[in-house]
């Protein structure tokens, strides 16, 4: 049953599933499936890998819950062949919740306390619509000391029938498949004399199922604020007459002819509209609103996190000694220098900023810093005071070769607060802490950006609204991912980037680290295996991701795994090279017959055509390739803009409904997802750009009050 839902899903064929399936159960990681078993998976990519793996831990959690649901049903002696196979075939814990309803144990409720006091075989004879007298002399029989009419009964064997109704798991899925298609999601303002950012929603309607994503976490932003009432609009008659359609039986023998036992149906006429309104329609608008805020949160974390690959892929600022400048008024401006390794040469404080204005001074310390060190790019946070930072950096560097760039620094105060930033840096403030991390964010944003979590990072939209532990397991699998695929030094990376590697993890990080301390530096993979608590698993997992600079064998510094060692060495003797050729241009592998080589080494085609890859330019760092950052020698407001004029920027953000692009005036600008591409419909905007971007883009309209800039793509 899961094999088949995760064929039919995922596209994928029998024998990929059974083979990934058998992966995961057997401890391997996805960066190392992804990776190193291509030939087992098909070559699964991770983004694949990691929705399998998610989709299975679903499937058995359902398939536990059945067969839980299933024994306990039984044990009450209700299990009926026809449920059992209901219960078997249900694809959702929606489904099968609704199968449980009538057999779970319930709270105290008007229906509980009506069987409590004796009525449910009462309500058993009303809803058999057989009775052909006035029904108070048949409710006479169930006086009690708690129920003194038969008024009193009836009412107790309504609220029986009202919840036999509400549980009935047919009727449940046909309201709510009724309600979610054409019902309208409505949105009412709780005070229209208040202007919020909400204001669109103040007097709002929309079909559910046409609703975007982020229009819903909006609403539901609204509404926890308390700023608007929301409810899911539908047509009650038409359900309330469904429902009395399949629960009153026509006892006419003529079939044209619809009749109903007169003594019996007004009286579960009025149990169904109140098991309608009070028990069915409300929870089945929470379900809605649940389905649709689950489905919002899904695509707002596959947004985040395709950011967040981006911005950790952003090409580093190599060769450069930088000067990070975290900006601020009263407290001045925090200076740090680092070098083309990003240790750090150097700390200042400055005030060019209000109150006390000392811009003459300021200019005077950073030129020496700048001589002193022979800084090539200043890098300055985009936080509080960046604007006025921006100017005095621009007369700065006015007549020299220095160069600047904005940074966004969010999260590095959380960074330079934390238990980690202490351990680094303990002599230094946290201001300190944050202009070293604002200048190492630009010199190589994976190593720096690691340090801080994900959440934190700024490029995605409500991120505080969703569900944080699935946004933080996206975000912490992409992290992972970015570190595995770049790779890391196994003699100087830190703690941060060790943790992400694959394999490796809290405990075995640390370990690294002391044994780099005690040891010195590693001069091959094998000697992993002389840390404390990293065994032969761990080290399969995490070898091929670490790589070390002039190691005693070559391949240790590729993403070649140790065991395909052997077959690279055949490979190169085969083809009349050495590992002294590794790198060289003189490497070549041209017409090469993989699936000949693939029999005659004994290797898998798709781990052969990697080994050769790598070989080709080994240990090449992919971030490589991606666009460099901007730098800038002249500083631009947003009053300096005018419509038409077009520019260079950089995407810093993407959302459903457009890309927030930097064009350097503090301010980004939004690119609509109207304003993409011409005569092509944009599904979402992560199909025509990504974080990262360098792009050409026009202004089309600058707000100054709201400090809101229009930019098109279409020039």
């Amino acid at each position: 049953m899961i094999e088949k839902t995760l064929e039919k899903e995922l596209n994928l064929k029998n024998w990929q599933v059974k083979n990934v399936i058998k992966l995961i159960d057997n401890g391997n990681t996805i960066p190392f499936i992804a990776r190193y078993r291509k030939d087992i998976t098909g070559a699964l990519n991770d983004e694949t890998l990691r929705n399998f793996d998610e989709r299975l831990k679903y499937l058995r959690n359902l398939e536990e819950k059945k067969e839980k649901i299933t024994n306990r049903i039984n044990e009450l002696g209700k299990l009926s062949d026809d449920l059992k196979n209901k219960i078997f075939n249900a694809n959702t814990l929606v489904e099968l919740e609704d199968l449980y309803r009538p057999y779970k144990s319930k709270k105290q409720t008007r229906a509980t306390k009506a069987k409590e006091n004796g009525l449910e075989p009462l309500a058993q004879i009303i809803l058999k619509q057989e009775i052909k007298e006035n029904i108070k002399k048949i409710a006479e029989k169930y006086l009690n000391e708690n129920i003194k009419t038969p008024e009193d009964a009836i009412k107790g064997a309504q609220d029986i029938i009202a919840e036999i109704v509400a549980d009935n798991s047919s009727f449940r899925g046909k309201i709510r498949k009724n309600n979610f298609y054409n019902g309208k999601i409505e949105t009412k303002a709780k005070d229209k004399s208040i202007s919020t950012e909400y204001d669109i929603y103040y007097n709002y309607s929309e079909n559910v199922k046409r609703i975007p994503p982020h229009r819903i976490l909006a609403i539901n932003r609204a509404e926890k604020e308390k700023v608007i009432t929301v409810k899911i609009a539908c047509d009650d008659d038409e359900n309330i007459t469904y429902l009395n359609r399949h629960v009153l039986k026509n006892i006419s023998k003529i079939p044209e002819k619809v009749e109903y036992n007169r003594y019996t149906t007004p009286i579960i006429k009025i149990a169904i509209e109140d098991s309608y309104k009070r028990l069915i329609s409300p929870a089945i608008e929470r379900e809605i609103r649940n389905q649709l805020t689950e489905k919002a949160e899904k695509k707002s974390i596959e947004v985040f996190a395709k950011n967040l690959n981006q911005l950790l892929m952003e090409s580093p600022l190599t060769d450069r000694t930088i000067l990070g400048w975290d900006p601020a008024f009263k407290t001045g401006c925090k200076l740090a220098i680092i070098d083309k390794t990003g240790k750090v040469l150097d700390t200042s404080l400055i005030y060019p900023t209000a109150p006390q204005n000392k811009v003459s001074e300021s200019i005077k310390t950073v030129k020496e810093l700048i001589d002193k060190y022979n800084i090539d790019v200043i890098a300055i946070g985009n936080g509080t005071a960046s604007r006025e930072s921006e100017q005095v950096v621009v007369d700065i560097i006015k007549n020299t070769n220095v160069e600047y760039i904005i940074v966004n620094e969010a999260g590095a105060s959380v960074y330079s607060a934390s238990k980690l930033a202490d351990e680094e840096f303990p002599k230094f403030s946290e201001g300190e802490r944050s202009a070293v991390s604002i200048a190492r964010r630009l010199q190589d944003p994976l190593a720096e950006l690691v340090k801080i979590d994900p959440k934190s990072i700024g490029v995605g939209q409500y991120q505080h609204d969703m569900n944080q532990k699935q946004l933080s397991q996206s975000l912490t699998g992409v992290v992972e991912k970015v570190v595995n695929e770049v790779g890391v030094d196994l003699n100087t990376a830190s703690y941060s980037l060790l943790n992400y590697v694959s394999g490796i993890g809290s405990t075995t990080a640390k370990n690294i680290i002391k044994y780099r301390e005690e040891n010195g530096s590693f001069n091959n993979r094998k000697e992993l295996l002389n840390v404390n608590k990293l065994g032969k698993k761990t080290f399969e997992q995490c070898a091929g991701f670490i790589k070390i600079d002039n190691p005693d064998y070559p391949l240790d510094n590729t993403t070649i795994h140790p065991e395909s060692y052997d077959i690279t060495y055949k490979l190169l003797k085969k083809l009349n090279y050495s590992v002294e050729d590794i790198g060289k241009n003189n490497l070549k592998f041209n017409n090469i017959d993989f699936n000949e080589i693939s029999q005659e080494l004994d290797v898998g085609v798709e781990t052969l055509k990697d080994i050769i890859k790598e070989l080709k330019k080994p240990g090449r760092d992919p971030r490589l390739d991606m666009p460099k950052p901007i730098l800038r020698k002249n500083t631009l407001s947003i009053d300096d803009l005018e419509i038409g004029m077009t520019m260079q920027g950089t995407v810093r953000n993407i959302v459903d409904f457009g890309a927030f692009v930097d064009i350097g005036v503090h301010q980004d600008g939004l690119v609509h997802i109207s304003q993409l591409v011409n005569d092509k419909f944009v599904k979402h905007p992560l199909d025509i750009v990504s974080v990262g971007d360098i792009v050409d883009v026009k202004v089309l309209d600058v707000d100054t009050k709201r400090n809101r800039i229009n930019l098109t793509m279409i020039i």
